[in-house]
Parts: structure tokens; sequence; C-alpha cells
């Protein structure tokens, strides 16, 4: 279970001075070729990606989808993963911010971390 109400902070994104109100996807299109969250919600293996555009996508809105359990449990591990890694996530992506959460991270996601990093970083 949550520990605090990241839902008040989920769509935090939105202080960011580049935010935009739809929800843009920029890295799940390109692993799973989906373009919409409803689509992503949809795919097993797309939804258990969705942490990673959560963590590096700051113009992603999930208000629509904040009480869908998958969405929640995304958000919880990219705001983990962001706490474990914040210095090397802004060194390469400084808008990109998320609530600290010190939660474990599972190390078997670490090469997909860092490919999604080093992909999200060439698009920039």
């Amino acid at each position: 279970m949550l520990e605090r109400p990241y839902w008040l902070t989920l769509v935090g994104m939105q202080n960011n001075p580049n935010f935009t109100s739809s929800p843009t996807l920029k890295i799940l299109p390109a692993y799973t070729g989906l373009n919409t969250v409803e689509a992503i919600l949809q795919v097993p293996r797309a939804r258990r990606l969705l942490w990673l555009e959560i963590l590096f996508n700051d113009q992603l809105d999930l208000q629509s989808w904040q009480n869908h359990p998958d969405v929640q449990d995304a958000y919880q591990k990219a705001c983990q993963w962001f706490t474990t890694y914040r210095s090397l996530i802004q060194s390469v992506l400084p808008l990109v911010s998320l609530p600290l959460d010190n939660g474990k991270i599972d190390q078997r996601d670490y090469r997909t971390f860092a490919e999604a990093l080093q992909f999200v970083s060439n698009q920039s």
C-alpha cells in the first residue's frame, strides 16, 4: 500500500513550464507501438513498462487514470527509481522530478531503466 497520498502529487508535474495537458507519450510508443494510455493499460507487457514513461516523461498527465491500480503501482515504482537514481536522472533530464519514495527497487529492472534513460537522452 502507498504510505502517502501520491495522487496529490501525481499531477504535480503540471508545475513544470513545459507541461502540456495531453498525455504525450515519449517512450512507450517506441517500446510497444502503443500511443495512448488506454491502449497501454490493455497490454500486460506495456503496463509493466508504464513506470518508465512516468519516470522520464515530465509532460505526462495521468490525472484521468489516477485511480487505476496499475497506474498507481507504476507511479510508485517510478518514484522509487527516481529517488534511487535522482542525481543520474536529473543530470540527463533536469526537468524530471517526482516525489521521493525510499521503497526498495528491483535491481533486475536496471537494464531496462538504463536503456530507457539512454533512449530519452538521445531524444532530448
